[in-house]
């Protein structure tokens, strides 16, 4: 791609999300969103491989019409109380809307079939904007709204999220896929405890996008899209692969690793509302993560691939880390200890 074309590209990107999430207005919220949708559909069909194309189709539908709903949401939130604010969406109807709306445009169940085919179909970089920065404005959103949506409903698709998102990434050989499931599973752990304590949101939504940005960088650097690809890395990078390792484990939410704070403060946030069996429930569908977690770590750091050589080394040509993999995986990995400043900085 023309590298003007991606800076513009890029800069949309940045003024769509900053639109949204400094907007008061749903016309501004929504115009930021619209913006967002037309910059980064470009750079999911940039290979011009039928499979970016198809991905770009289903993301175009997909977002669009969650536009209009939230478009039809807001209008009928001002019809009927006349506020045009954010922050003053109170009609009962609007906000069933809305939150079905903003699922679409997050990826949670049941409007969660398209994240998984997108995300498979485009490069791991753009995977990356996906997974992290396009969930961004939409969370926000969310936080904003936090305290008019309807509990009982958010709960239940945070449950399905958790489930689904852990049962259907068991069988994957894809990556890409496999990491479209975890952000399923993570989305429901935020939309659980969203109407109760909307700062954890942003708290595990901060710590999923490090982690995250951790694992597509370095498999970015390995050119790893598959299981079978991933075997073969140790013998070419020991180092990288260990940090791979860490990363993926922080990403199940293991203790005493990053991943595992906002877990940790869910649960307890959960069980301080009297949530105790949704947060037992929650807990044990993580499980389901860990098992593809465990899976990729295994592939990355326990198996050897066949060689017929006597030497074990694949020839390889060592270049430098990039620096961002080092500070990403570095911050995704020894944070646990800092729980209590980062929750009251958010």
């Amino acid at each position: 791609m023309n590298p003007q074309a991606k800076l513009i590209f890029t800069v949309s990107l940045l003024l769509g999300t900053t639109i949204t999430i400094t907007s008061n207005h749903w016309i501004m919220a929504w115009t930021g969103l619209e913006i967002n949708t037309l910059a980064i559909l470009p750079l999911i069909s940039k290979s011009h491989h039928p499979r970016a194309v198809e991905a770009a189709t289903k993301y175009f539908l997909v977002q669009a019409t969650a536009s209009a709903l939230i478009l039809f949401s807001s209008m009928t939130n001002a019809w009927h109380t006349g506020q045009w604010d954010i922050a003053q969406l109170t009609h009962p109807t609007s906000c069933l809307i809305l939150t079905a709306a903003i699922a679409m445009k997050l990826g949670l169940v049941p409007f969660h079939f398209w994240f998984p085919e997108v995300l498979q179909g485009t490069s791991l970089t753009t995977g990356l904007i996906l997974s992290t920065a396009m969930k961004f404005p939409p969370i926000t959103l969310l936080f904003l709204t936090s305290h008019s949506l309807n509990p009982s409903m958010l709960t239940t698709m945070a449950i399905l999220s958790a489930a689904l998102g852990g049962w259907m990434g068991l069988n994957q050989t894809q990556i890409r896929k496999i990491l479209a499931f975890s952000s399923i599973s993570h989305l429901g752990w935020m939309a659980i405890i969203i109407c109760y304590n909307p700062k954890l949101t942003l708290l595990n939504f901060y710590l999923y996008t490090l982690m995250t940005t951790a694992v597509f960088l370095t498999l970015n650097t390995m050119k790893a899209v598959k299981l079978t690809t991933l075997m073969t890395t140790w013998s070419k990078s020991p180092s990288l692969n260990t940090a791979l390792l860490l990363t993926l484990l922080s990403l199940a939410g293991l203790p005493p690793l990053t991943g595992f704070m906002p877990k940790w403060l869910i649960l307890q946030e959960l069980t301080k509302q009297d949530m105790t069996p949704m947060a037992v429930l929650i807990s044990l569908l993580s499980l389901l993560s860990l098992f593809f977690y465990l899976r990729l770590v295994y592939c990355t750091a326990i198996t050897l691939p066949p060689h017929t050589t006597n030497h074990m080394k694949q020839w390889h040509i060592s270049k430098p880390t990039n620096i961002w993999i080092a500070i990403a995986t570095t911050l995704s990995v020894t944070l646990l200890p800092l729980s209590p400043t980062l929750l009251a900085l958010t």
